[in-house]
């Protein structure tokens, strides 16, 4: 057994001795101390042991169940997919198909999926015969899936000992803060909030993890904001994980006195760019906030700015864990926890991890991150702009939810815009525009934009299943629009 998985189970068994009877998970299905917690995956993990090997697929909302079936996976040494509910219908049955799963545990709405991919009713599950996909590299422990930029998913093999030496991190990272509620907002298929939960167990405090729907989040990129920052307060969550839309959100809300910062006490925020004005806002309501950066190739996290070393505008120091140094044409390379290899392809058995950021380090060893290599575009007048740095600061303003910057070999940066109101009157947008216009340089500025007719979105392939711009996509399928504004 790996080290760093033999020492998640000894920890959790000292909290079970030691805790008596503090709840470890809280969901709708009702309230589990450690003790129960380690005795609802000893039988998963037992019956798990009694099936064929191979892989097995958690198709199930948030909640204690998806955990104590994760949990049991991963102590029984079974690869396991969390499938997302998220991607597209294509996206799923290419998960369960290029996986080579045997088993799937899954909710009722999976089964058309299932029925499709061949799977069967049995016992408590789904089953299939084993299928002639690809070995998994040795030690894999987790399959995660990154969609990218493209329509096919990629499956990530990753070991235990990569992931759980990033939760002790985490947990190390968050321990001056002492949070004793974790809320997980985000879907467990997302790795950073998996191992987010892994932390908070760690650590000792109570996980609170209920449906999506009930707290208001819906597929890749919905938000009933009421009902979330609701959730939040009711719960009396004092640790969680957004993305940058939803710390939004949190501190417009807070801002408006909507709500009070409450308990919060540590407030990690990663999967895309933070503007600094944002971050600025979330400190002047005193929210808690520190930025991290990751990818799911290095196991979700690298960086991540924590108590008593924070430096607002950067992800922070890189973790004990890895190495981090920048190439010479500026691009982010990480060595440690990284990935085995991609599933259907060869192990990777580099040194180094090319990331595809590009960023630098400033004299403390807090690293900044400058865009996607492969996203910068050159202007016309010869100066490189990464669009996503211009996106953060257009969508983190409380005005714009979406925005799309483009300006390949043009004089002129553009814009296609769409509101957070799509009642919002074009005076409103062309304000907010001069507010983030303020914060950069002539060369990033917008210059030219038209609201987008409808929001970009994962059924008209303009956005990936995560909620990023597939730029490509864009680009042809609001070909005339932007030929009206250059």
């Amino acid at each position: 057994m790996p080290h760093e998985l033999q020492l998640f189970q000894e920890i959790l068994h000292l909290h079970a001795r030691h805790r008596g009877a503090q709840p470890a998970v809280q969901g709708s299905s009702g309230s589990f101390s450690y003790g129960q917690l380690l005795a609802e995956v000893q039988w998963r993990q037992d019956w798990l042991a009694e099936q064929p090997p191979g892989v097995c697929v958690l198709a199930l909302e948030n909640s204690p169940e998806l955990l104590f079936w994760d949990l049991a996976a991963l102590f029984g040494e079974r690869p396991c997919v969390i499938l997302p509910a998220f991607f597209s219908l294509t996206q799923r049955r290419h998960c369960l198909d290029q996986s080579g799963a045997v088993l799937a545990v899954a909710d009722e709405g999976f089964a058309e999926d299932l029925r499709h991919c061949g799977f069967r009713t049995a016992e408590r599950c789904w089953t299939r015969e084993p299928t002639a996909a690809r070995p998994l590299p040795s030690g894999t422990a987790k399959i995660t899936y990154t969609s990218g930029s493209t329509g096919a998913p990629k499956g990530v093999c990753l070991g235990a000992e990569s992931l759980l030496r990033v939760v002790r991190e985490l947990e190390c990272a968050s321990r001056s803060a002492a949070p004793g509620k974790y809320l997980a907002v985000l879907p467990l298929a997302v790795l950073l909030e998996n191992l987010g939960l892994y932390a908070a167990l760690l650590a000792g405090a109570s996980v609170l993890i209920y449906p999506q729907q009930q707290l208001g989040m819906g597929g890749a990129s919905q938000v009933d904001f009421k009902r979330l920052l609701g959730s939040i307060a009711l719960t009396g969550a004092e640790s969680l994980i957004l993305v940058p839309q939803l710390l939004l959100g949190l501190v417009t809300a807070i801002e408006r006195g909507l709500m009070r910062v409450g308990p919060l006490r540590f407030v990690a925020v990663g999967g895309a760019r933070v503007a600094p004005s944002l971050l600025r806002r979330a400190e002047a309501v005193g929210l808690p906030v520190f930025e991290g950066y990751g990818l799911s190739e290095c196991a979700s996290v690298v960086c991540l700015n924590r108590p008593g070393a924070q430096r607002p505008g950067s992800v922070g120091r890189p973790l004990p864990h890895v190495q981090v140094r920048i190439a010479e044409d500026g691009e982010v390379l990480v060595s440690g926890s990284v990935l085995l290899g991609y599933l259907g392809e060869a192990p990777f058995d580099g040194a180094w991890w090319p990331t595809g950021d590009l960023g630098h380090f400033d004299p403390d060893g807090f690293l900044y991150l400058d865009g996607r290599k492969k996203h910068q575009f050159t202007t016309s007048f010869g100066r490189n702009v990464n669009p996503e740095w211009v996106e953060a600061e257009l969508t983190q303003g409380g005005v714009i939810a979406q925005a799309f910057v483009h300006g390949e070999h043009l004089p002129h940066n553009l814009a296609l815009l769409w509101p957070l109101d799509p009642a919002a009157p074009d005076e409103v947008i062309e304000q907010a525009v001069r507010q983030a216009n303020a914060g950069l340089p002539d060369y990033a500025r917008v210059h030219a934009w038209r609201r987008l007719p409808e929001p970009l979105s994962v059924v008209q392939q303009t956005l990936t299943a995560n909620g990023r711009p597939r730029r490509e996509h864009i680009l042809q399928h609001y070909r005339s629009l932007l030929s009206e504004i250059q």
